[in-house]
C-alpha cells in the first residue's frame, strides 16, 4: 500500500472481529516499526506492552478500569485480539542528557520545553498504527489523558513509567 493510501485509510475504529487473532509476523512488524520512530536525543525512552490473547486483555482492562464512569475509558473497556499499551519513561530521557555530550548533569526535567517522552512516545504510537493500518488492520488508541487509568497497571511492572497510550487493532468488526 502507499504512504498516501494509508493515511487516507488510518481510522480510529473500536469494534473488532474478536474471531481473528492478529499474526504474530504482524505484531513483530507493528512493534519493530514503532521502535524506530524519532526520539530526543536517540533516548529511546518508550517500552511496548504487547497483550495478545484473550485473557491478558480482560486482565488488563481490571487492572485500569476506573471506580467512577469506567464506560468512558477505552483503556478499561477495549476488546480486541490485539492491545499494545505503550509506556514513555521520563527517567530514560533525563539520564541521556546528563551524559557528558548534552551536559544537564542535574537531570531535572525543569529546562525541557515539552514532555519529549511523551511526544516521542506519541510518534511510536502513530508509527504502529500506520503499521497496523498498512496490515489491513482497524485500530484505535486512547491519548494520555484518556489513560491515566492505564497508568496504574504499567506503573505496578515499572515504576518509571510516566504515562500510558494504549493502542488496540485487530481486523474491523463485520469485516471479512
Amino acid at each position: 500500500m502507499e504512504f498516501q493510501d494509508v493515511v487516507r485509510r488510518r481510522r480510529s475504529v473500536r469494534r473488532y472481529d474478536l474471531t481473528r487473532p492478529v499474526p504474530p509476523e504482524v505484531i513483530e512488524r507493528i512493534v519493530r516499526n514503532g521502535l524506530r520512530a524519532p526520539s530526543a536525543g536517540f533516548s529511546q525512552g518508550w517500552g511496548f506492552l504487547v497483550l495478545d490473547g484473550p485473557g491478558d486483555v480482560a486482565r488488563f482492562r481490571d487492572a485500569v478500569r476506573p471506580e467512577s464512569d469506567p464506560q468512558n475509558w477505552l483503556a478499561a473497556n477495549v476488546e480486541a485480539p490485539l492491545v499494545i499499551v505503550a509506556l514513555s519513561n521520563r527517567a530514560a530521557y533525563l539520564d541521556r542528557y546528563a551524559q557528558p555530550d548534552k551536559g544537564f548533569t542535574d537531570r531535572s526535567d525543569s529546562w525541557w520545553p515539552a514532555p519529549y517522552w511523551d511526544i516521542d512516545t506519541g510518534f511510536a504510537t502513530l508509527l504502529m498504527w500506520l503499521t497496523a493500518t498498512d496490515a489491513g488492520l482497524a485500530a484505535s488508541r486512547a491519548s494520555h489523558a484518556q489513560a491515566t487509568g492505564a497508568d496504574r497497571a504499567p506503573r505496578a511492572v515499572e515504576p518509571a513509567v510516566h504515562r500510558a497510550t494504549v493502542l488496540a487493532a485487530a481486523a474491523p468488526a463485520g469485516c471479512r
